[in-house]
């Protein structure tokens, strides 16, 4: 079992900057991955960008150049800065941790973008 908790989002203006943090409830090295996802009024829940505990990394391309995905094993905590953002990255934004076949989410947290 594992809990995950997102926090740092807010409202900011476009080209504007966010980190969130997720902190992990056990050592996020013994996590086979960590992921940040996004859901926007009316659309699906997708993949923002994700880290496995080998270090990959993989993006959506819609944030690629803007957003870093990064882990912090000490503080069991993974980040996601956001940098010149835009209105259409508003949107609940989830963490995930992958545990073998298990999926645990966070509550998420809301990220809106004003133009």
């Amino acid at each position: 079992q594992v809990q995950v908790a997102e926090s740092g989002g807010g409202l900011v203006q476009a080209g504007g900057s966010l980190r969130l943090s997720c902190a992990a409830s056990r050592m996020i090295f013994s996590i086979s991955a960590m992921g940040w996802y996004r859901q926007a009024p009316g659309k699906q829940r997708e993949l923002v960008a994700r880290i496995t505990s080998g270090g990959r990394i993989n993006y959506d391309d819609s944030v690629k150049g803007r957003f870093t995905i990064s882990r912090d094993n000490a503080k069991n905590t993974v980040y996601l800065q956001m940098n010149s953002l835009k209105p259409e990255d508003t949107a609940v934004y989830y963490c995930k941790a992958d545990v073998l076949t298990s999926q645990y989410w966070g509550q998420g947290t809301q990220v809106t973008v004003s133009s």
